[in-house]
């Protein structure tokens, strides 16, 4: 039994208000009340009872269309009549796109045909493995879902599950040292080294600039010689502004900083993503950042190679 939201109204057997309900949802969907699952309903009707205001359903435990979408129905419009709100439906199998339309669709011829139009605003919210290429789908123009639950791509991300790092000797003695190699990613640059990021007078980012710690500073408004990382020629740039990217937090085991928050590690990455343009965030195809080496630098690579 269950008291109406307001008011003093008697208490309603809602298992049998429910039942009532599903015979005219099945009946406008065309289909036979008997195929949504009993026990599916029997479970939603045990959830409502215990959270009237708070009530949503799982709709794909047997059958989205032909079970979990009519029983859902039922017990929202039962609570309905009683001045309670359905929160949310959820979804997780299947094609979650195309469902939360179909499902939007129902929902609104819903509300129309029983005059509850509240029915048509009811959340919908999608789960799954979600990654990144679902995700972007899932929110363009014409998506029906609002609610997205990440678990999974959350704690690990699967393009890139660890990070690779290796100790490579870059000086010995103050002289400069290489490693070569006939695998160009495994060949490492000589020298200690200082890196800026350039950037344009409109605050959008030029390229990274590596250079060997010995060199002056990048200044905005020089004009640098500078060698793109994987192209055989040099091209010019003038930045307007200059960042230096690198921050001594430990010299001989010892911090020299105290190290940021877990809030503002979190913000600064954020913010360091918010800075690239959209061509290099793209999902498909991403245009590679630029880091560029100094002419000096480059000599010593072309000299140690050779």
């Amino acid at each position: 039994m269950l008291a109406p939201a307001v008011g003093e109204s008697p208490r309603v057997d809602l298992a049998a208000s429910v039942k009532l309900w599903l015979e005219r949802v099945c009946t406008y969907l065309g289909l036979g009340v008997q195929e949504p699952h009993p026990g599916e309903r029997a479970a939603f009707v045990a959830y409502a009872l215990a959270f009237p205001r708070a009530f949503q359903g799982l709709l794909d435990s047997y059958s989205v269309r032909r079970s979990g979408l009519p029983n859902f129905l039922a017990v929202a419009l039962a609570l309905g009549e009683l001045g309670y709100r359905a929160v949310g439906v959820r979804l997780d199998s299947g094609d979650l796109f195309q469902q939360a339309q179909e499902i939007r669709g129902v929902f609104r011829t819903v509300a129309a045909q029983f005059q509850m139009a509240w029915l048509e605003s009811v959340p919908i919210a999608v789960s799954n493995n979600i990654d990144e290429e679902e995700l972007a789908r899932l929110v363009q123009e014409g998506s029906e879902v609002d609610i997205i639950g990440i678990g999974t791509s959350v704690v690990t991300c699967p393009q890139q599950p660890s990070l690779g790092c290796v100790y490579k000797l870059v000086s010995v003695g103050g002289q400069p040292r290489m490693k070569l190699t006939e695998d160009p990613d495994k060949q490492t640059l000589p020298g200690s080294k200082a890196v800026f990021r350039l950037l344009a007078s409109d605050g959008s980012l030029l390229l990274d600039l590596l250079q060997l710690a010995e060199e002056p500073p990048p200044q905005a408004g020089q004009e640098l010689r500078v060698w793109p990382r994987g192209s055989q020629e040099p091209c010019t740039v003038r930045p307007a502004q200059v960042e230096p990217l690198l921050q001594l937090w430990l010299q001989q085991g010892q911090l020299c900083e105290p190290l940021p928050s877990l809030t503002e590690s979190r913000a600064f990455a954020q913010w360091s993503l918010s800075r690239l343009s959209p061509v290099h965030r793209q999902l498909q195809n991403p245009v590679l950042y630029q880091v560029a080496l100094s002419e000096k630098l480059q000599s010593l690579v072309v000299n140690l190679s050779s």
